[in-house]
């Protein structure tokens, strides 16, 4: 069973920046190996959409809503992956939730952590 935490979330002004985190670990010894690691968010009355992939490759998608203004990393010896997120705006207001698909494709979710953007 892979866990997934997250931390970063708070209250910041808009055009402020937030970073948040995702740490990946195993709640046993065992080994696992990611593919895709993402961030997507959901406000309220919405549904959930993709913010960010990147990839064991490196390689990176963007949501438009965001694009140039957030930027997705990953650490691969300590499997987390984070999201910079600057020039925020009201509309980026939203509970944040760390994805990751594993091989062969499972997917986990982390718990979500609360962004608000005040105007």
């Amino acid at each position: 069973q892979v866990q997934l935490v997250e931390s970063g979330g708070g209250l910041v002004q808009a055009g402020g920046s937030l970073r948040l985190s995702c740490a990946v670990s195993a709640a046993s010894r065992s080994r696992f190996s990611i593919n895709a690691m993402s961030w997507y968010r959901q406000a309220p009355g919405n549904q959930r959409e993709l913010v960010a992939t990147i990839r064991s490759s490196g390689s990176t998608n963007y949501g438009d809503s965001v694009k140039g203004r957030f930027t997705i990393s990953r650490d691969n010896a300590k499997n987390t992956v984070d999201l910079q997120m600057n020039s925020l705006k009201p509309e980026d207001t939203a509970v944040y939730y760390c994805n990751v698909v594993v091989s062969p494709a499972w997917n986990y979710w982390g718990q979500g952590t609360q962004v608000t953007v005040s105007s």
